[in-house]
């Protein structure tokens, strides 16, 4: 091993936050490192804080400037956190005069990937099919395998990988479970096996840490689920991760069970289901119906399983509280099942949906109130002490969760007596030759899709738009007389009350004859700046709102055109 070399672990997503996944391993001398990138995931946005964005990505600015040295990608799974930014973010990862950097995952990931980039118009051919460890692929100074372990999604994997300073597993979403629905199950020998020889570093899936019980078989779902369907006299309906195929299964089997037809409902969910038909992942599926089959059927006997765990603003569950999805509509005696973990941050949405059913007298149900009706994809607190166990690592880095995770997750690997490292996203760390620790920083974040525009989480867009929804917006256009006066020829308000308090006349006619007197006694205006005029006329409409109906609203000012 050279010893001016080092090897070094950078998140530039995933910690610190939920969402957006996106890590950093290389090895080299110092600034001149090659490195792999591994998971290229999305964060979701929160309705409150990004309004009107569609998505949040990393920010791989620190990967960009480096483009040359980026050896691959190896994808761990096929959740949107992990895999759901490919399509945005790979154009920008081949650059000039250089082949195409590769991408790896198993097949099923794979499949995932290549429609993530073709969505986009992307090259396809960049993704390649990996096998399992013990067979590895050679990434510059890196040799990588793709360890399987059990999650909620089929051919999630851990990696393996090789360094010149020793083994590192990169343990990406991971539950102990034996007996999965979907995908392989939990085989502590095999990984056993990989920690033969030592290992150097664990980095660790956080996400449950707090959870003091053992995790759950995705295989006890299903019955505790037929039971409540049983007895439930109405509709009813399903809400889960579109990505969650064994939680679908377990579903679907479930109606089965109890008698109804299962109509599966939203068009990210058919999307995966083919998916896993085509990949052979789903052989023993239960058969469906086409929904459009469910309005003939009684309601008592169906069951729908539908999109918008996350209260998500287009997808069914979110149409559904509010009142019809094509044709179909909740009423009292109908049963609602949040079958999957609300993702901290989206706590609100999904509150919505809840209140707004509960208001139609729909009963509901999740993992809170009705013991055993879910099974986390993530390891509880004593699954990751079990998964530490296996492996011995020298170190324990916690990865994928907020930072009450990771701090937690690092006290419990030194109670256990291994050495922990915090790194949250942004930090750089050293894990060998010398003692490991944060030598750096690197500039990153979240990045906002926005239809076709993208933009950082801090940028004024965003600002603007949560101004106006807070403070309402009014629209003032400004006219000039042949003497030099100006008066307000027009205004408009919006998302703000038009009749103020204890006055009688309307809010914008009120506004309107104060700026216009304001203006007609500000002479000359022919000779100020339109930028003079419109700072004037602005703090005058935020000064009025404010006094009279307690908002500060953005203000609009528009001239008249030169033509």
């Amino acid at each position: 091993m050279n010893p001016s070399h080092r090897l070094i672990y950078l998140p530039l997503g995933g910690c610190g936050m939920f969402g957006a996944n996106a890590y950093v391993y290389g090895w080299g001398s110092e600034g001149e490192e090659r490195f792999i990138l591994v998971d290229c995931g999305i964060a979701f946005p929160a309705a409150d804080s990004e309004p009107g964005v569609d998505a949040m990505i990393p920010d791989l600015r620190w990967v960009n400037d480096r483009i040359d040295r980026l050896e691959a990608i190896f994808i761990t799974h096929a959740h949107e956190d992990h895999v759901g930014a490919i399509g945005h973010l790979y154009p920008e990862m081949p650059g000039a005069g250089r082949a195409a950097v590769p991408v790896y995952a198993r097949p099923f990931t794979a499949t995932l990937a290549r429609m993530k980039l073709e969505q986009m118009d992307r090259p396809v051919k960049v993704v390649k099919e990996a096998g399992v460890w013990p067979e590895t692929v050679r990434a510059g100074p890196f040799q990588v395998g793709f360890l399987p372990v059990a999650h909620s999604i089929p051919e999630a994997s851990a990696l393996v990988i090789e360094t010149p300073a020793g083994r590192i597993v990169h343990s990406g979403d991971f539950n102990l479970d034996r007996t999965p629905v979907v995908g392989e199950p939990h085989d502590p020998e095999r990984l056993r096996q990989a920690a033969e020889g030592g290992v150097l570093g664990l980095v660790c899936d956080s996400t449950n840490v707090f959870n003091s019980r053992p995790g759950r078989s995705e295989a006890t779902v299903a019955e505790p689920v037929a039971d409540l369907l049983r007895e439930c006299q109405g509709l009813f309906v399903a809400t889960t991760f579109a990505s969650n195929l064994g939680r679908l299964q377990s579903l679907a089997a479930a109606g089965i069970s109890a008698g109804r037809s299962v109509a599966i409902v939203g068009r990210a969910m058919q999307r995966m289901l083919d998916v896993g038909h085509r990949s052979g992942m789903l052989e023993d599926f239960p058969p469906v119906i086409p929904f459009g089959d469910a309005s003939r059927l009684p309601r008592n006997e169906l069951l729908l399983v539908v999109t918008g765990s996350q209260g998500e603003r287009q997808a069914v569950s979110t149409q559904l509280s509010w009142g019809n999805y094509r044709g179909i509509e909740l009423e009292t005696g109908d049963g609602f099942l949040f079958s999957s973990r609300t993702i901290p941050g989206n706590e609100a949405p999904v509150n919505g949906i809840k209140n707004r059913l509960a208001a139609r007298g729909v009963r509901i149900f999740d993992a809170t109130n009705s013991d055993g009706l879910h099974a986390s994809g993530h390891a509880c607190r004593p699954d990751i002490e079990d998964f530490c166990r296996i492996f011995d690592p020298d170190l324990v880095i916690p990865m994928h969760g907020e930072n009450q995770h990771l701090r937690e997750h690092a006290r419990l690997a030194e109670s256990a007596g291994y050495r922990s490292l915090f790194v949250t996203t942004g930090m750089l760390a050293e894990l060998a030759p010398g003692p490991p620790g944060v030598v750096g920083h690197a500039s990153t974040g979240l990045i906002c899709v926005d239809g076709a525009s993208r933009y950082a989480q801090l940028d004024n867009v965003l600002r603007d738009r949560r101004r106006m929804a807070d403070q309402g917006v009014i629209a003032a256009a400004v006219e000039f007389e042949t003497d030099g006066t100006a008066w307000c020829s027009g205004l408009s308000l919006k998302g703000l009350p038009n009749q103020a308090p204890g006055d009688s006349r309307p809010l914008a006619d009120l506004l309107h004859a104060q700026i216009s007197d304001s203006l007609s006694r500000h002479r000359p205006l022919e000779s100020e700046s339109d930028a003079v005029i419109e700072r004037t006329v602005s703090r005058m409409a935020r000064n009025i709102a404010m006094r009279h109906v307690g908002k500060k609203p953005e203000v609009i000012v528009l001239f008249p055109s030169d033509d």
